[in-house]
């Protein structure tokens, strides 16, 4: 469709000589010589919204109609450098705060939860950012959600089991457990394994573009490679500085591993994020290495706390609701998206795939490779556990604990 790179030269070269109107109608002029697809073509070579090109469009066809009643001296009007009309978003720097507050809670009646669950029709939520005094539409707010990076979904079957009874109260009791450290500017992380990807030149799911016709070849059955193996990446999501570190393990996904993971994290981001913090929360699921029946994982966290001199506190979704976690669907879907088509052929492809990560809101994402070996199988006594300093919480002790960092010289 043309050399686009060739487009992108002519844009670099006009912009700073042409008026907005002129410009705009050259991007048409271009869009249109390429047919079929022109628009976009041109919108994502020079950065122009496909609106404004269409709109320069518009304006080539009116300019080729017979218009004998307009005077040959009448020129269409220059808006002026920065002039139109501002954006909702700059007249009224409340609205974006106010609709994610509608928008985010993970339960329906905590509309200031910092977790989210999209439960509104855009009709409503209109409705409901006009009775709070917002000058706002049902479209205004359509276009909005997308800035947000949300999208109209259908349900998804997710749930791992039954519903327990307390649930949407233990996701309460999350929400206001995160909310009361960031109001405090303690940090609050999110962590989970991603699932285990195979390393080799193996198919990947997703497309990216490619010389037409040359597609990269892969190999026809996923078999793993006795040398390179699988990779287990271990994440740690900080809610408030939309940051993470990926803990990239070669060997078996065991409470040990996650604690290292975020040991790792902390010494390579939350300690300079956080310096004078004391106490550390974690969101994480009920089930896997980091599962709240799992007695090595609490041994280990003992074992952080003790070390960091931090007080850690857990709290665990529950059960069936692994897909809430923060985690999933604020990094994990991100770093999948970026390695989108793409083999992984080795550990350090993975690591840089990962670490160069990256979206408009600003996530940044490090990630490196644990080459530790962490064994199975490894048995706490109940000598063991009697030693730890743990508190439960009176809600759901088993869910919601800390422990304490321990006299050094017990």
């Amino acid at each position: 469709m043309g050399d686009l790179s060739a487009i992108e030269a002519k844009f670099l070269a006009l912009s700073g000589r042409l008026d907005e109107a002129t410009l705009r109608m050259w991007a048409a002029t271009e869009a249109r010589s390429l047919g079929r697809g022109g628009v976009s073509a041109v919108a994502k070579a020079i950065g122009m919204s496909r609106t404004t090109i269409h709109a320069g469009l518009a304006e080539l066809k009116a300019a080729a109609a017979p218009t004998p009643e307009i005077k040959r001296e009448t020129r269409p009007r220059i808006r002026a450098a920065g002039g139109g009309r501002k954006k909702l978003t700059a007249k009224d720097a409340d609205l974006l705060r106010d609709l994610d507050a509608l928008v985010e809670p993970t339960t329906r009646g905590d509309p200031m939860s910092p977790l989210r669950w999209t439960c509104k029709s855009t009709y409503r939520l209109a409705e409901e950012l006009q009775r709070q005094g917002h000058e706002v539409s049902q479209r205004t707010v359509c276009d909005l959600l997308t800035q947000m990076e949300y999208s109209l979904q259908s349900t998804r079957k997710t749930r791992e089991g039954g519903q327990h009874e307390d649930r949407d109260a233990q996701f309460a009791h999350i929400a206001r457990t995160v909310a009361e450290y960031q109001a405090q500017g303690d940090p609050v992380v999110s962590v989970d394994t991603k699932k285990k990807e195979l390393i080799g030149d193996f198919k990947n799911a997703g497309k990216e573009w490619q010389p037409k016709g040359t597609p990269e070849e892969v190999r026809v059955h996923d078999f793993i490679d006795p040398d390179l193996g699988k990779l287990a990446p271990y994440g740690v999501y900080d809610l408030t500085a939309n940051a993470g570190w990926v803990n990239v393990g070669i060997d078996h996904d065991t409470a040990e591993f996650a604690v290292e993971s975020i040991r790792r994290w902390w010494r390579e981001m939350g300690a300079a994020t956080y310096p004078h913090a004391a106490r550390l929360l974690i969101t994480a699921d009920c089930g896997g290495s980091n599962g709240h029946r799992v007695r090595l994982w609490r041994r280990e966290l003992q074992k952080l706390a003790d070390e960091l001199m931090l007080t850690v506190q857990i709290c665990h979704f529950p059960p069936g609701t692994s897909k809430w976690n923060k985690i999933e669907h604020r990094m994990f879907c991100h770093i999948t998206a970026n390695w989108r088509g793409r083999p992984l052929i080795s550990r350090q492809v993975v690591v840089n795939l990962i670490g160069s990560t990256t979206t408009r809101e600003g996530l940044r994402i490090k990630a490196g490779l644990d080459e530790n070996t962490y064994a199975k199988g490894i048995k706490v006594t109940d000598e063991e556990l009697a030693t730890l300093a743990i508190e439960r919480d009176e809600f759901h002790g088993e869910w919601n604990y800390r422990l304490s960092p321990r006299n050094q010289h017990v």
